[in-house]
């Protein structure tokens, strides 16, 4: 009965952990998927490297060093670091 509830544990854990979504900040493997992260997050660059991002409609959605940009391949914008060269 206690290798059963054991294996009942593990296969639980297993689904729980595989079915989570990233959240804001955390590292993602496609550009664009909105699968990968949280409800309010989209896959796309932050900087060079791809991480989930908060959804937004305006730069104001985002955090101040941060621009409200489209991201590849969809019609979703995340919150993206501001690109500084650009000054």
């Amino acid at each position: 009965m206690k290798r059963k509830m054991i294996m009942l544990l593990m296969v639980v854990s297993f689904f729980a952990s595989y079915n989570c979504a990233n959240d804001i900040g955390e590292s993602c493997e496609t550009a664009g998927s909105s699968d990968e992260c949280s409800d309010d997050g989209v896959c796309g660059y932050y900087g060079a490297e791809l991480q989930c991002l908060k959804v937004c409609a305006a730069d104001t959605d985002c955090a101040a060093n941060e621009a409200c940009n489209g991201i590849t391949s969809t019609n979703t914008k995340g919150c993206q670091l501001k690109d500084d060269s650009k000054k």
